[in-house]
């Protein structure tokens, strides 16, 4: 009786901000939204009643480089001094990546230590062997790892009311800009104190979705994370997974196929051999289809606007120190070329290609287009809602935040959006 007492004086308290209620979730409450605006506040929560207090927290850890080099060559047998010799060989230090891998082991061992000391059940997963069934046996799920390894938590949970955190395990290595603040990695009690208070804001982060239609599709991914593959392997993989397929019946070449990850930085489509060029077909929002070719096309969220997006598009001082001496030789007006404009002109640029994370916007990106007679790019890179694109292509993938690929050859048609229900929980913890 107390207890939904409680609960309806939290909820009139939560609509009364206009922003968020309080729903259950196994056992413990979560701030779920209810967006009245379609604007990026709603998007964030207050920290009304919004403790984080989950029953049970899967930690996926990452593949240290250590373990990585162990099971590149598992099948061959080789004892640690016979690896270590090997790792010689490359100009690989052994006791180096020892010793980075024993602090990843530190680390995770501290997340864990603290969580169950909230009387907290933890489920610790490798990277290898998360899948959905963790995903839906956790309230929540933290990334114990960088940024990959946050990507790939992220991909695999579709359920935007489940929390999603990422640690650092080894900040001197890893920049980790979608994991909490560093000093966390070493004092995560801290940190879970603050989150078990509400001492924090939640963050729904927009992603990708695509849907793959058209003729000879495969909706079958690849994980290239794991697989570490090269063309040739990349290319036989994609040639086995579609021969797997064969037997299975898909449906008509009208009917798109969801894919079954989500982009939370970006997706990238181009030929697997970067030297060719990319030919296809594209509209943004509906508009007339247009051919291009070019090394490849980006499209990215908020979140990833300042990754791989951003160093496709930023400009560099010499540049445009360059542009405005031909502007001022051109027009003739006292245009500065001092340090401090040059850097100004620069940061204003390269700060208006980044973006919020809950916006509901993309941004694509055509990476080096050819223009002639044949193949035309009237915009080079811009906001969009919804990017299709058809392949023109031989050998070709469609990349999800750099671990994930799918077949895009010839005849598949690509379609690229945003949706409602995409949206992945995480914090903001100052």
């Amino acid at each position: 009786m107390f207890r939904n007492i409680m609960l309806s004086r939290a909820v009139r308290k939560s609509l009364s901000y206009g922003n968020a209620v309080l729903a259950g979730f196994s056992g413990s409450y979560y701030c779920s939204r209810v967006c009245f605006h379609q604007t990026a506040v709603c998007k964030v929560a207050s920290q009304a009643e919004c403790a984080f207090r989950p029953a049970k927290v899967a930690v996926v850890t990452k593949t240290t480089r250590y373990e990585f080099e162990q099971q590149r060559y598992r099948y061959a047998g080789l004892s640690e001094e016979d690896l270590k010799q090997l790792l010689a060989l490359k100009g690989s230090s052994y006791s180096g990546l020892l010793e980075r891998h024993n602090i990843h082991t530190f680390n995770v061992g501290h997340i864990v230590e603290s969580l169950q000391k909230q009387g907290i059940e933890v489920r610790v997963v490798k990277r290898g062997e998360y899948d959905e069934e963790t995903v839906r046996w956790a309230d929540a799920i933290i990334s114990a790892g960088g940024d990959g390894t946050m990507l790939l938590v992220a991909s695999k949970v579709y359920d935007k009311s489940k929390p999603v955190l990422g640690v650092n395990t080894d900040p001197e290595r890893s920049e980790g800009h979608l994991c909490l603040p560093v000093r966390y990695t070493h004092a995560f009690s801290e940190a879970l104190q603050k989150l078990r208070k509400g001492d924090f804001r939640w963050q729904w982060r927009q992603r990708i979705r695509m849907h793959l239609e058209g003729t000879g599709i495969n909706p079958t991914p690849v994980d290239l994370h794991e697989l570490q593959l090269s063309l040739q392997q990349h290319s036989k993989a994609h040639r086995i997974s579609t021969g797997t397929q064969s037997s299975t019946p898909h449906d008509s070449p009208e009917a798109p196929h969801l894919l079954p990850v989500r982009g939370l930085n970006e997706i990238f489509i181009g030929e697997s051999l970067s030297s060719r060029a990319s030919y296809y077909e594209i509209s943004i929002d509906d508009g007339p289809w247009e051919k291009q070719k070019s090394s490849g096309l980006s499209i990215c969220t908020g979140t990833g606007s300042k990754a791989w997006s951003y160093n496709i598009n930023k400009l560099v001082e010499q540049a445009v120190e360059d542009v405005l001496r031909i502007a001022k030789t051109k027009t003739g007006l006292e245009v500065p070329l001092n340090r401090e404009f040059v850097e100004s002109v620069t940061d204003t640029y390269n700060e208006s290609l980044i973006f919020s994370p809950e916006e509901d916007k993309l941004f694509f990106s055509v990476r080096e287009p050819i223009v002639n007679r044949v193949f035309s790019n009237s915009r080079q890179r811009g906001f969009a809602k919804k990017v299709c694109v058809r392949s023109r292509c031989w050998d070709a993938c469609m990349v999800v935040d750099g671990g994930t690929s799918f077949e895009f050859n010839d005849g598949a048609i690509a379609t690229i959006s945003l949706n409602e229900e995409d949206l992945l929980r995480t914090v903001i913890l100052d």
